[in-house]
């Protein structure tokens, strides 16, 4: 059976390539940045390189689709840095070629990766199921498209019946193998990495804070029961037990530091916008806006168990963190162990480093 994976370098996608390699599986590996013949992450997957929003792509798309059981689409820029390609090319514009090759290659079961972002916000400890409104949360860039994604994705369910669509809405995924690209994502070149894990690390929480997270293998796990038993549906995708703002800043290993959001965003405004630190505000209006789920569907339906609870799984990532941990792919890639020196000299101060997420 041939499956073909887009953003197969990414969060998500690296786990899901381990999983499904190992598998009587043809996978075949789409990245912007594929890995090279002599790394681990070669073996056993098919590498093609592409760059889904390029004028280019559909048409190399379709040729890649030809003959595969199914499409798992994966990719998305989430914070990508200002000499990147643009957010929405990669992110809307690829999707809907990725959509567009998939009808025309005749591939009878897509699958998409969403999110818990792209719901509208509910009450603030309200659990929702896959039926609450999908209008995303408006300061966050990040959560519009995710909810624009699934407008497209509606569109292609009616215009293409006959196609299974699967669609899972994750929580904030995590793994050991992201922690340099999360350093990169949320931490100013000034702060040593090594504060990470460290007990005098001041964790930014504002009251009422809470998170779901899930592992990044569980979330793999949850692809290959799709696939493999060709699976339709919205499936949400959590682990237990919902993360409140003191837990979370234990187990980043520092001290939380309370104040409220509006401050903490009035802070990052400006040292974003002058390119001292990387996240942009809007990450600070989807963690405290994004709903809580409930994932009886995935339990149900798929006979989902998760093998990480959320406590383990933010533990993995926070190991991750402190050794600066990633893979031999692009997105992936470890934490670069520069001197405070090299770091300041990297920085362009005066111009944001990152793209933006209002």
């Amino acid at each position: 059976m041939k499956v073909v994976v887009t953003g197969a370098t990414g969060s998500i996608g690296t786990a899901f390539v381990r999983l499904a390699r190992a598998l009587p599986w043809q996978v075949v590996g789409l990245a912007r940045r594929t890995p090279t013949a002599d790394t681990g992450e070669h073996a056993g997957v098919s590498w093609v390189s592409c760059e889904l929003g390029a004028p280019d792509a559909e048409d190399r798309l379709r040729a890649v689709f030809a003959d595969a059981a199914a499409v798992v689409h994966l990719a998305w820029a989430i914070q990508p840095r200002r000499g990147d390609p643009p957010m929405r090319r990669t992110n809307i514009r690829g999707t809907r070629q990725v959509l567009h090759a998939a009808a025309l290659a005749g591939v009878p079961h897509v699958v998409c990766a969403s999110s818990v972002a792209a719901y509208t916000p509910g009450n603030r400890w309200q659990r929702v199921d896959e039926n609450w409104p999908l209008g995303g949360i408006p300061d966050s860039a990040y959560s519009r498209g995710k909810a624009e994604l699934e407008q497209l994705l509606d569109g292609f369910a009616l215009a293409h019946p006959r196609v299974r669509l699967a669609r899972i809405r994750p929580a904030a995924v995590v793994q050991h193998d992201a922690g340099g690209q999360i350093l990169r994502w949320t931490l100013s070149p000034l702060v040593p990495p090594g504060l990470v894990g460290r007990s005098w690390l001041p964790v930014p929480v504002w009251p009422g804070l809470r998170a779901q997270i899930v592992h990044a293998d569980d979330v793999a796990e949850a692809l290959r029961l799709i696939v493999a038993n060709r699976v339709a549906g919205q499936f949400n995708l959590a682990a237990e037990p919902v993360l409140g703002a003191d837990q979370l800043a234990r187990l980043l290993g520092g001290f939380p530091v309370p104040l409220p959001r509006a401050v903490w965003a009035a802070l990052a405004w400006p040292s974003w916008r002058v390119g001292v630190q990387p996240a942009h505000p809007g990450w600070l209006a989807l963690a405290d806006r994004a709903c809580l789920v409930t994932t009886s569907r995935a339990r149900e339906v798929l006979d989902w168990r998760p093998r990480h609870d959320a406590v383990r799984a933010l533990a993995d990532l926070v190991a991750g963190m402190a050794r600066g941990a990633g893979t031999a792919t692009g997105a992936l890639a470890p934490l670069d162990h520069t001197g405070l020196t090299e770091r300041v000299r990297g920085m362009r101060l005066g111009r944001p480093s990152h793209q933006s997420q209002r």
